[in-house]
């Protein structure tokens, strides 16, 4: 397939990357000569996407590591890191705010462009790493050295193909295919059209290894692509089991496409709310959503939280007998957040059975019988069996029992997420929320979850 047309359309142009690219030095030659100026050991790099010529048009964060020397202390190097990200941010008239990796950062809008100033350390390969975004430099360097002419158009391609069938980011919110663990991609397959046919072949726990370190039995993820800069790191720990379930199967698709150009373009869909709201009722299953108030935290703290009490929840219905069909979340990542659950079954007989000893075990047979009476126990299969009366016959009136002060802990709930669901938590009809593309994207999404892998 010829990709010009497509690269003309995701490719920067000239003009923004000579934008970009001298925004980058001043700031850099700006932090440099701030550090001479006032004796401070460190230097500027610029790392990421912008740097490695792989950044989608529109793309244009800019990232800067600011390193210091190995011997550094660690409380230095944050408060030296913080000072002269805030110098250039107030220099350059940056709106600043922090932001936390493995130590704090500042985050300023500049010129229109997101520029990260991190705080690291200087190290030359992997077992000197101090904090985890020491190897950023490395990779960057690794992939400016082997990343051969021509193939930044292929890690392109990769990444809008990624984006664009919902599998490209290694945020937790994604849970997709990392920039750098594209580029590594790309420098092990040689191009995005084989990466997607090598891609087909993948089974579970399938590895990569470019600088053959051996490292890759250390790891049990979906995928293993050991890093070139640090021999014990899997740059795949990030990704999914789901996610990368969905780049195979999409991979599959395109490679088999007629209509191969429009995987690099949005999906055409409407976006109705009435239409939508209509499937669901078309489903035949009761919805329940459950909105509340969510707090100030990061992102990448919020959505694991937000997983995770989704699925405990979806668990413990299960286990009531209740039949959860499906269930996911959405957040606006400022002030709501809602769990969707689709119940195959949200009504219950208000008896159940609740399951005793085996009948060959004498002892407990006898505690079994003691505790609930003979005349109220019988056999089924090889249990003792016992009819008792339900304690919640309707799944809200459940849910309404989970999410109070005293019962939260039946469930395994995100704990900055304990109060706000307890005190701001609300039953709401569908399309109470059902105001913005964001909400009705994911209520599509969550009535057609496998769109985007097929065009």
């Amino acid at each position: 397939m010829d990709y010009k047309a497509i690269l003309n359309d995701i490719k920067p142009t000239t003009e923004e990357k000579e934008k970009i690219n001298e925004v980058s030095s001043r700031l850099i030659n700006f932090l440099n000569e701030t550090c001479i100026e006032e004796g401070i050991d460190a230097h500027m790099a610029l790392v990421g996407s912008v740097a490695k010529n792989t950044a989608l048009k529109g793309k244009f964060d800019i990232d800067i590591f600011m390193a210091f020397p190995l011997d550094t202390d660690k409380k230095y190097l944050k408060e030296k890191g913080l000072y002269l990200a805030h110098k250039c941010s107030d220099e350059f008239d940056g709106k600043a705010s922090h932001h936390f990796a493995s130590h704090p950062y500042v985050t300023s809008i500049i010129d229109g462009y997101e520029v990260d100033m991190v705080p690291c350390y200087e190290i030359e390969d992997g077992s000197q790493l101090k904090s985890a975004v020491d190897r950023t430099i490395l990779h960057t360097r690794y992939v400016k050295a082997n990343l051969s002419e021509g193939q930044e158009d292929e890690v392109l391609l990769l990444k809008k193909f990624m984006q664009m069938t919902g599998t490209y980011g290694s945020e937790f919110k994604v849970g997709g295919f990392a920039g750098y663990l594209c580029e590594l991609l790309i420098i092990h397959y040689g191009s995005f059209e084989e990466t997607l046919k090598a891609a087909t072949k993948w089974n579970f726990g399938y590895s990569i290894d470019l600088e053959n370190y051996g490292t890759s039995k250390l790891f049990n993820d979906p995928l293993i692509v050991i890093d070139p800069t640090d021999m014990n790191r899997n740059v795949g720990a990030a990704l999914r089991l789901d996610k990368m379930g969905e780049f195979i199967q999409s991979a599959r698709n395109y490679l088999s496409s007629d209509n191969k150009k429009d995987y690099f373009y949005p999906l055409k869909r409407s976006l109705n709310k009435e239409e939508l709201i209509n499937e669901f009722d078309k489903r035949n299953g009761d919805i329940i959503i459950i909105r509340f108030d969510i707090p100030d935290i990061p992102l990448d703290t919020l959505h694991p939280q937000l997983r995770k009490t989704t699925e405990a929840l979806e668990r413990k219905l299960n286990d009531e007998e209740f039949n959860v069909f499906k269930a996911d979340y959405w957040s606006d990542e400022e002030s709501d957040a809602v769990i969707l659950l689709e119940m195959a079954s949200s009504k219950l007989n208000d008896i159940k059975i609740n399951v005793g000893p085996k009948v060959f075990i004498n002892q407990a047979c006898e505690n079994f019988a003691n505790k609930y009476g003979r005349e109220n126990i019988y056999v089924q299969g090889d249990f003792l069996v016992h009819t008792q009366k339900r304690e919640f016959a309707y799944a809200c009136d459940l849910i309404k029992h989970i999410f109070t002060q005293e019962h939260i802990g039946l469930i395994k709930v995100g704990k900055n997420l304990k109060k706000n669901i307890i005190d701001t938590h609300e039953f709401i009809a569908i399309d109470k929320l059902a105001v913005d593309n964001d909400y009705l994207e994911f209520l599509d999404d969550f009535l057609n979850p496998g769109q985007h892998l097929v065009r």
